[in-house]
């Protein structure tokens, strides 16, 4: 094994491309919402990317394998989980592809020149502070409440790290969808397309995709939306194409 383990921490298979990452035994773990994001996101040849709130690298590692981007940033602001997504890299021999930034991104202009980025992405604590129940784990609470950045910090600091027409792409949840509908129009990243996921058919939505353009014109198109279980309670045939199953 190239790098020691700590303790409490495991090598998980990302069942792509032979991708491996890094995580902690008792701590916020990767679900499939990263997976579903890496795979929404518009990543051209040769494009800057960076990814809000990295966590373990797994959004960052798993379009370094999925797209031709030349610079992939993990931004993270919990030094430990930091360092260990840095691992993450070294151990998939994406270092030099893949940069993991210690740091917050209301900071963000003392890592990235306004205007340098093509694509941002984000899977961002889902609950505003001051709501819901915050886990004893700091690790856990930074992960899922807006303690140490809120959602305006992120859009806002998106608009203005973007290049004109670059894109910002999101996984939220449906009842923070005005919230991000609204602070995209504020600074002036225009939603362009919104896909909602559904455990199955017949069941509400849970989460929702979105892609936005930095000074595009007005136009929301609704996805397909996306189921992650048939009727049968088994993975769909769209879920299994993202995971590159045959």
């Amino acid at each position: 094994m190239p790098l020691d383990l700590k303790e409490n921490e495991t090598i998980d298979d990302l069942q792509y491309k032979g991708l491996i990452l890094i995580q902690k035994k008792e701590g916020f773990r990767f679900g499939i919402d990263a997976v579903l994001l890496a795979n929404f996101t518009d990543v051209k040849k040769d494009d800057t990317v960076l990814d809000i709130g990295t966590g373990t690298g797994i959004i960052s590692i798993l379009l370094a394998g999925k797209t031709e981007a030349k610079t992939i940033y993990g931004l993270e602001i919990q030094k430990e989980i930091a360092e260990m997504a840095g691992r993450s890299v070294i151990l998939n021999n994406l270092q030099d592809r893949v940069k993991i930034v210690q740091g917050n991104i209301r900071n963000g202009f003392e890592y990235f020149k306004p205007s340098s980025l093509n694509v941002i992405v984000t899977n961002p604590p889902y609950i505003p502070y001051g709501r819901g129940l915050v886990n004893n784990s700091d690790s856990k609470a930074v992960s899922r409440h807006e303690i140490s950045c809120s959602l305006e910090d992120i859009i806002s600091a998106s608009s203005r790290l973007l290049v004109p027409g670059g894109q910002l792409a999101m996984i939220h949840r449906p009842e923070r969808l005005v919230d991000v509908l609204s602070l995209m129009r504020t600074y002036s990243v225009e939603p362009k397309y919104i896909r909602f996921i559904h455990p199955r058919a017949y069941r509400k939505a849970n989460l929702f995709l979105i892609k936005g353009t930095r000074g595009g014109n007005p136009e929301l198109k609704m996805m397909e939306p996306l189921y992650i279980y048939d009727l049968q309670g088994r993975y769909s045939e769209e879920i299994n194409k993202i995971y590159d199953r045959s």
